[in-house]
């Protein structure tokens, strides 16, 4: 079946109705990509998609989990991360601690990356790592840190561009080793994190749209990347209220590459290329 705006209308509203999920302020036109998707993997119309929901709150629970996007890598945008290290990150490095809150963590290479990068910068032991995302899975897989060797290879590259390097000289590399923060099992297909690591982040389910901070603290760097331009403008509206009201006075908010503050709250915040420095 070919997916319509009625039809995507009828699928938002009924799974508002029968479960605690809302995607009525997501954006259409990617929501509607994936329940497209959704109704060709399982080989059901609408109405069977429906009823299963209706009927059953694990399946669900799953086709949620089918249609959150869950995409992320070890130190995504290098350039991003030579700007956290060079300019962001040293704001912070008289603190006695550093609250981070990773919002819409995915599978979690996000949250490991900044902890290894907080490492190298001498501030990981002060440093509170909160890590939320709506899709339990994703979560589950955060907390073991075990990735796809073969899948993640290229993202190596990453990790010497922004780890390896120089960030004041690029010609020069340091010699740190990926056996500090990772196992390589090629047999096995494997980069696992080091416990260290993994045994640090709090890794909580949180839903954007209608949770709000779950961890009763205020921050001092929230990241939220590749998350926003899931959805309509009035709901980037009250997402943006909801980071601005819990990040510190010159508190950091990171979103993605293509995501910008557009409207009201783009003057409560100072950009720095991606980041948004709260005024």
């Amino acid at each position: 079946m070919i997916v319509t705006d009625q039809d995507l209308q009828y699928f938002v509203t009924t799974l508002k109705n029968v479960t605690k999920y809302d995607f009525t302020e997501y954006s259409d036109k990617s929501l509607k990509r994936r329940l497209q998707k959704v109704v060709t993997d399982f080989n059901l119309d609408l109405v069977g998609l429906l009823t299963n929901i209706k009927q059953d709150s694990s399946f669900a629970e799953k086709i949620v989990r089918e249609i959150t996007v869950n995409t992320t890598e070890l130190f995504r945008d290098p350039p991003v991360w030579h700007l956290m290290r060079s300019r962001i990150l040293p704001r912070f490095q008289n603190n006695k601690t550093i609250n981070i809150w990773h919002a819409g963590c995915s599978t979690g290479q996000e949250v490991y990356s900044m902890m290894i990068l907080l490492n190298e910068m001498g501030m990981l032991d002060r440093a509170k790592i909160f890590a939320t995302d709506l899709n339990t899975d994703v979560l589950e897989a955060s907390k073991k840190g075990v990735y796809k060797y073969r899948f993640n290879i290229g993202y190596l590259d990453n990790f010497d561009k922004v780890i390896k390097q120089n960030p004041l000289n690029f010609e020069e590399y340091n010699d740190i080793p990926y056996e500090k923060y990772f196992d390589i099992d090629k047999l096995k297909d494997t980069i696992t994190i080091k416990k260290y690591l993994t045994d640090k982040p709090i890794f909580r389910k949180h839903d954007l749209v209608k949770d709000g901070n779950l961890f009763f603290a205020k921050f001092d760097l929230i990241l939220c990347r590749n998350v926003i331009i899931y959805f309509n403008y009035s709901l980037q509206n009250k997402v943006f209220e909801l980071f601005h009201s819990n990040l510190y006075p010159k508190g950091c908010l990171l979103l993605g590459m293509h995501e910008t503050i557009l409207g009201p709250w783009a003057n409560k915040f100072e950009k720095i290329g991606q980041v948004y420095v709260k005024k």
